[in-house]
Parts: structure tokens; C-alpha cells; sequence
């Protein structure tokens, strides 16, 4: 087998079709001309997780089903695919497939290439919306446990008759969210439904664009939620996660709403909006506040956690730099400046 260095080249050769979605912070496809620009190293990886590429790929000679690999590459400190690392993989699958990419692997061929330290295993709420994503791009039916969630989310099963909804049902309704009414379906449902389902149809929520009618009704869920005496904070979690999709405007208001709440300050939130709304920090008052806010909490290797993930981001890693180089504001080199007293052995991590 010719020696590949890039896997649309390998399909390219193979005259497979494929698609790459990304599965680190939210479920997305990436589009076919920056994923090759970032194979080229002519940019950094969009989405970057813990210094990794999590990728589903997924390819299909015409006509042919579609075989996918779960992904999980190295990127260097400015963001950058390791060629090294993809090269090494291309030799497991030259191992395993030889030449023919179309012809469905065997079981021996499938456990050589499944055996090699660049997979990993999405988490279930990623698998599901993946999936639910490629059949839908691909024309394929939703899958069998679509029409249930949909009955279930009209109210017709009783909001606590949830265990038979499977999670693949609630992402195919949101990947559908346009089709037959399923976006009324959601918006009406939503505050009826138990915590369980609750929380799995928004973990669906992150990974997708949400209508400004969907949005005002998790901003009344987030309202109503604030000005109950025990505030839940996992819940606020998963309400800003899934506000990932919502209009920059709403979005970047419930953001700042959060931060100007101190009793909200929480790893919890703070993981949110670094790990999902992350968009939203890139106007430098926003970022400043979330920084102090961050810094406030007097947890030195929490903020070095949140600033070594979001300083790899590429719409953010520029302001980042600069506030680390001293060029920031007043407030946040005095909260700085606490963070550090409060640490009574400053320690570094290298």
C-alpha cells in the first residue's frame, strides 16, 4: 500500500466519500476544506481537547455503508495535528485494510485496527447525536426509537413514563429539529419532563443551533431556577451547556448574567462555559470577567486548568496571551494578585 501521510488523501486514493465531525466539545461537522487545511498544517484544529483532535470520521465507498473511526490525536502547543501520530495510524490501518478501504473489514481486521492508541470511545450523549447527525446528512432513516420519544415529548406516555425513550430517540428529534414539529415538541415538553429525561434531551441541546423561541425558554427555566432558595448548580450547568446553539445575543447575556451571580460561581458553571460556550468569550470584558470570577475562587490549579484548555482555542488563544503577558486589566491583575497571596507555597506546574 502507498505510504499516506493524510487521511483524505487515503480516500481520496480509495475513492471513498467521508465526513469528519468533531466529538471534543460539541458535535460538529467539520467542513471539508478546513479539514484538510488542518491536515496540512495550514491550521490549527478548531475544537482542541486536553491538547487532542477527538474526531469521528466517517467514509463510504458510493453507495456503500458507511464505517466509522473514533479519533483522538495529539496537537502540538499551537494547536497543530501531529504528523507523526496520523502517520502512525495510517500504518495500523495499512496493517489491518491493506489496499481495499470498500470492502467491509473482517473480525480480525477490525480488532487489528481497533487496537491501536489513537481511538477512544465517545461518551454516550456524543455517540448518539453523531449518529443521529451522519444518517441525517446521509438521507437514512432516523432510528427506531425516534417515534417513541417523539409520542413521549407530546405528553401522550405521562412525563414519568421516560425509561423507554432511548437517548438515540431525543438526538434524533433534535437533529430533526425542523421536521414535523419536533422543535414545538421540545420547547413544549421541556419544563414538564422529570430531571432524568430533563437533563438527557438538554445534553442532546448542546450540539445543536437553537431556534430564539427555544432559547427564551431555557432563559424562563434559568430565571425560574435562580430565584429558588436552593439554587441547583448542575442544573444551571446543563442549561448554559445547552446554550451553546442559542443566538449569539442570548447566549452572551445568559453568560453574563451567570457571571455577575456570585452564588453561581462554581467549577461546575466555570467548566460549562469554557467547555461549551466558549464563543461567548470572546469579547475582552466578558473574558475579564469570567477570569476574575475564575481567579476569585482562590483554586490556583482550576484556573490553570480552564486557561491552559481555552488558551489552545484559536478565536481566544491571541487575547489569552496578552493577559498572560501582563497586558490586562485593573481588576483582573488585583484579582491575579489574590489568587497568587492565596496560595501561601506558590507551585508551577511544568
Amino acid at each position: 500500500m502507498e505510504s499516506f501521510h493524510a487521511l483524505s488523501t487515503l480516500f481520496d486514493h480509495a475513492q471513498c466519500q467521508f465526513s469528519v465531525y468533531d466529538l471534543g466539545r460539541r458535535v460538529c461537522l467539520l467542513d471539508d476544506a478546513e479539514f484538510r487545511a488542518v491536515e496540512a498544517n495550514q491550521q490549527p484544529y478548531p475544537y482542541p481537547l486536553r491538547h487532542h483532535a477527538h474526531m469521528a470520521v466517517a467514509f463510504w465507498p458510493k453507495g456503500g455503508a458507511p464505517w466509522v473511526w473514533f479519533l483522538k490525536m495529539p496537537l502540538d502547543e499551537r494547536g497543530l495535528l501531529s504528523h507523526t501520530a496520523m502517520g502512525d495510524f495510517l500504518q495500523y490501518v495499512s496493517a489491518a485494510m491493506g489496499e481495499n478501504l470498500s470492502a467491509t473489514p473482517n473480525k480480525a481486521q477490525r480488532e487489528k485496527l481497533a487496537n491501536n492508541p489513537y481511538t477512544f470511545t465517545p461518551t454516550d450523549d456524543k455517540m448518539a447525536m453523531f449518529h443521529a447527525s451522519l444518517t441525517y446528512s446521509l438521507g437514512r432513516p432516523a432510528s427506531q426509537y425516534y417515534e417513541q420519544a417523539q409520542h413521549y415529548l407530546n405528553g401522550e406516555l405521562g412525563w414519568d413514563n421516560w425509561q423507554g425513550v432511548g437517548l438515540q430517540g431525543l438526538a434524533d428529534i433534535c437533529v430533526r429539529m425542523h421536521e414535523q414539529n419536533n422543535a414545538t415538541r421540545v420547547r413544549k415538553a421541556i419544563a414538564n419532563m422529570p430531571t432524568t429525561p430533563q437533563y438527557a434531551l438538554l445534553g442532546c441541546l448542546e450540539h445543536c443551533t437553537l431556534s430564539d423561541k427555544l432559547a427564551a425558554t431555557l432563559r424562563t427555566l434559568f430565571s425560574d431556577l435562580c430565584e429558588s432558595q436552593e439554587v441547583d448548580l448542575f442544573f444551571v450547568s446543563a442549561l448554559l451547556r445547552a446554550h451553546a446553539g442559542a443566538p449569539k445575543a442570548q447566549r452572551d447575556q445568559l453568560i453574563r448574567a451567570v457571571l455577575a451571580k456570585r452564588a453561581l460561581h462554581h467549577q461546575e458553571i466555570f467548566v460549562a462555559i469554557a467547555g461549551r460556550c466558549w464563543d461567548g468569550l470572546t469579547d475582552d470584558a466578558v473574558l475579564d470577567a469570567f477570569l476574575i470570577a475564575i481567579a476569585d475562587q482562590h483554586d490556583p490549579a482550576l484556573f490553570q486548568q480552564i486557561y491552559a484548555d481555552l488558551v489552545m482555542m484559536p478565536d481566544l488563544r491571541g487575547a489569552l496571551l496578552s493577559r498572560l503577558h501582563g497586558n490586562t486589566s485593573p481588576a483582573l491583575t488585583q484579582a491575579m494578585a489574590r489568587l497568587q497571596s492565596a496560595v501561601k507555597q506558590p507551585h508551577h506546574d511544568h
